[in-house]
């Protein structure tokens, strides 16, 4: 849990959802957290617990979606030695860990079947049976549990216990997307921004230019903070000059023109334009008046047309072009281009 990040909002969307996990804090009972992902969700479980009376317990975390089916029992409710092959000694699950605390169980649409079942049963009667144990044990745990799924649907469709659904649900916490928390892109921004300079020692804070403020505004935020928080941290650091306001952002940390999926083999990648998106040319005069000028003239802006979308790899040219290496070259040293492609030779 990243408790390097504080509630940082002003937007009323933000704050009532702050307010209501404030108030449900000091209540014993199960708390559901819904958003998408990088909304905050293990915040509001971190401030569920801090604000309760089991703060001074363990606030203990499971992601269920990093477990696979066959070992997320046994994280949770634990094991006795040789319950199954590798268990070669006893193991306390999470809940006996979180005995007194709060247990926040992240990506909970993920858990099988099966563990709803079992789960179902420690939140009904307070009690949880390790694997291959004959006699439970009892906990005092209170469940935060956090989810970007639609729980309702799932139980609907069966995927989802709706007894298990119903004793969870208490209270529901659902946190506005950034796209809907009107005014806090620009304070997020400026927070990430201002401790990112000082990590990477700058000595003032320039801001951003107001260009670059309208691009972090207008942005869709499918990550919602988290990827508010990587974009704004990776402007600061490539900017080169903190006396100027940053005016450049990257939304997109994989863009290249060496991308894996921009990059091509190079066959496919010499092969000619499609006839349907020919390149841009030049319009020809309607009164020409030296036909052999003017195909002089549109022949040599074709070949640099060419070396340029081929990085003036001659080669590579003279297979877009359909001429031999040694036509291409002849056409270069007619035109006087043969010296600016030399190095791609």
């Amino acid at each position: 849990m990243d408790r390097d990040i504080q509630f940082i909002g002003q937007s009323s969307a933000f704050l009532d959802a702050v307010e209501r996990a404030s108030r449900a804090a000091a209540l014993n009972r199960p708390v559901l957290v819904i958003g998408e992902r990088g909304t905050g969700k293990e915040l509001v479980a971190e401030r569920l617990h801090r604000l309760s009376g089991r703060w001074a317990a363990p606030l203990i975390t499971l992601n269920c979606a990093a477990l696979p089916e066959t070992l997320i029992e046994a994280e949770l409710f634990g094991h006795e030695a040789g319950a199954f092959t590798g268990a070669t000694r006893a193991r306390a699950g999470r809940f006996e860990e979180a005995d007194g605390g709060t247990l926040f169980l992240d990506e909970l649409a993920t858990l099988s079947m099966g563990a709803q079942e079992r789960l179902l049963r420690a939140v009904e009667y307070g009690e949880v049976t390790r694997i291959g144990a004959s006699r439970p044990v009892r906990v005092d745990v209170r469940i935060v549990a956090a989810t970007n799924e639609h729980l309702p649907k799932m139980a609907e469709e069966g995927r989802f216990r709706p007894d298990l659904l119903d004793r969870l649900s208490f209270e529901v916490i659902t946190l506005p997307p950034l796209r809907a928390r009107e005014g806090d892109v620009p304070v997020l921004a400026d927070y990430f921004g201002k401790r990112m300079a000082l990590e990477i020692g700058w000595e003032r804070w320039p801001g951003f230019s107001a260009q670059a403020g309208a691009a972090l505004q207008d942005h869709g935020w499918p990550g919602n903070v988290r990827e508010l928080r990587n974009v704004v941290e990776r402007a600061v650091y490539r900017w080169e000059d903190e006396s100027r306001p940053i005016d450049a952002v990257s939304f997109d940390p994989f863009a290249s023109p060496w991308g894996l999926a921009a990059l091509k083999p190079a066959a496919e990648a010499a092969a000619p334009l499609p006839a349907s998106a020919p390149p841009p040319a030049a319009p020809m005069p309607s009164d020409c008046d030296d036909l052999r000028a003017a195909c002089h003239a549109h022949e040599r802006m074709l070949l640099e047309a060419a070396l340029t979308r081929c990085r003036f790899n001659q080669r590579q040219t003279a297979l877009a072009l359909k001429l031999t290496y040694d036509q291409l070259r002849h056409a270069l040293r007619r035109h006087d281009l043969l010296e600016r492609s030399a190095a791609g030779g």
